[in-house]
């Protein structure tokens, strides 16, 4: 479980904090062990992946497809929350800019998101491609890829 604090702008402007809770729905397990070996976006070479899902929310798996694209939502359990601002990229030449403009894993609430493929579908996993999060990052949920005619 990972509980997330929140808070919440009220009519007087100050602030009220609220705690909600994530449980997340499965785990990767990926070949990518550290930080330092992920891209940092899957199309930049990034492994075919396993998601393992929990018993529970099997039945939530019905419905995908092979071939299908679908975006995972996972909780980067190794990002800093308290950074606020980075080098984009890592890149120290660059000026430093606030998270909410970049896809760094550091970041208040550190929520990857990740457009992957369907490649396999196992009991109770999916294989998905490519996925540049590390072996064990937790997944928090997994949403279709919806076309631009605004179904579903």
């Amino acid at each position: 479980m990972v509980f997330v604090r929140m808070y919440e702008m009220t009519g007087d402007e100050s602030w009220r904090d609220k705690t909600y809770l994530i449980t997340p729905v499965g785990v990767v397990r990926s070949a990518l062990k550290d930080r330092a070996s992920c891209p940092k976006q899957g199309r930049e070479g990034a492994p075919d992946a396993w998601i393992d899902v929990a018993s529970a929310f099997e039945p939530a798996l019905s419905g995908l497809s092979v071939g299908q694209e679908v975006l995972v939502l996972t909780w980067f359990h190794q990002g800093r929350r308290d950074v606020l601002k980075v080098h984009p990229r890592d890149n120290r030449n660059a000026p430093l800019r606030g998270v909410f403009s970049t896809r760094s894993p550091d970041r208040p609430n550190p929520i990857g998101l990740h457009r992957v493929e369907i490649l396999e579908i196992g009991p109770r996993r999916l294989r998905v491609g490519p996925l540049e999060a590390l072996d064990g990052t937790p997944v928090i949920d997994i949403k279709p890829v919806l076309p631009r005619t605004g179904e579903g």
